[in-house]
């Protein structure tokens, strides 16, 4: 795992290579965009959300079930996500989506979704599998970009702003690196609660993943301004067991940046300590990728402290096996 999070700025030069010669058409009629996909193949739909949604003028729904929502029809473009082409749940929308004429586009390494794709004659990416498909964010979300990009709902300037992202992870490497060591030496044997203000839950999301399935441990999230409405009032006893994580991005709205430095001293008096992560990089795109970066950097260290396999997931291999007998 410690080698694909070091090969990450590689794995964006062949997913923007992948994405530059992918022929995706314009669509007509679309109402609105689902993106459906779970896990490691679902986070790219959180995040592209949080990257396009204040421009993009049709809505957007991030889709985690079996089920496709009632209002889907031939009006809508559902683009499905599946590393392995296989997920149980999102073959079952799929499946939906065929019955009911929505347009879509798929983004896959083989699998069932592939050979769909192929029977039906829809548009699809396809980019390289065999690796646990938390670890291939890059490969997913940068086609995501694509495929809005080309259908006309996404701006244009988020494939030029990949290769800055190149660009800063490989210069901030040592820095990254260094930085993350040091916070997965706080987080062990600790409860990380985690926090984002508003405008990157999704590399919250992605941050709470990487520490359940890489470092093995349970851990929570939430976001601001919407913790300051219920979670804020459980904050009343103290819990050395837990240390809170924060990222911050400077395209935090400064009603909310106010909110959070509330905040901050009911969390220092409660839990052990408070950790904030800045991001670095000019452009939305380049300050999400460098803090996705940074933790799942961490996630890895603290499975080396722990002196476990980051890789394994023996337990969601045993969840598929049951499942299969029914």
């Amino acid at each position: 795992m410690k080698a694909l999070v070091e090969s990450f700025p590689e794995q964006l030069k062949k997913a923007k290579e992948i994405a530059d010669k992918a022929i995706i058409s314009p669509s007509k009629n679309i109402q609105n965009i689902i993106i459906t996909g779970l896990g490691g193949s679902g986070i790219g739909g959180t995040i592209v959300n949080e990257l396009i949604n204040d421009t993009c003028k049709v809505p957007i729904l991030i889709n985690k079930d079996y089920f496709l929502p009632g209002f889907a029809d031939e009006n809508t473009l559902l683009i499905v996500s599946s590393y392995s082409g296989n997920t149980e749940e999102t073959l079952q929308v799929m499946s939906e989506a065929i019955a009911r004429k929505t347009q879509i586009v798929c983004v896959t390494s083989g699998g069932k979704v592939l050979e769909l794709a192929k029977q039906h004659q829809y548009e699809f990416i396809e980019i390289p599998g065999g690796n646990p498909p938390r670890s291939c964010i890059g490969y997913s979300l940068v086609q995501l970009i694509k495929i809005l990009v080309q259908k006309g709902f996404a701006p244009s300037q988020l494939m030029h702003d990949v290769n800055a992202c190149i660009e800063l992870l490989e210069n901030k490497k040592t820095d990254i690196k260094s930085e993350a060591e040091l916070i997965a030496k706080k987080l062990v044997n600790q409860i990380t609660v985690i926090y984002s203000l508003g405008t990157c839950e999704g590399v919250s999301v992605r941050f709470r993943q990487q520490i359940n399935e890489n470092s093995k441990a349970l851990c929570w999230h939430h976001v601001f301004p919407e913790m300051n409405h219920n979670e804020l009032v459980g904050w009343t006893e103290e819990n050395k067991h837990l240390t809170v994580v924060t990222f911050h991005t400077t395209y935090d709205y400064y009603r909310t940046k106010k909110r959070y430095y509330v905040c901050k001293p009911i969390f220092e008096k409660y839990a052990k300590e408070v950790i904030e992560i800045e991001a670095k990089g000019k452009s939305k795109l380049e300050q999400f990728f460098y803090l996705i970066n940074i933790g799942d950097w961490i996630s890895c260290y603290i499975a080396d402290i722990k002196g476990i396999d980051p890789v394994e997931v023996n337990v969601i291999d045993h969840l598929k096996k049951e499942l299969s007998k029914f």
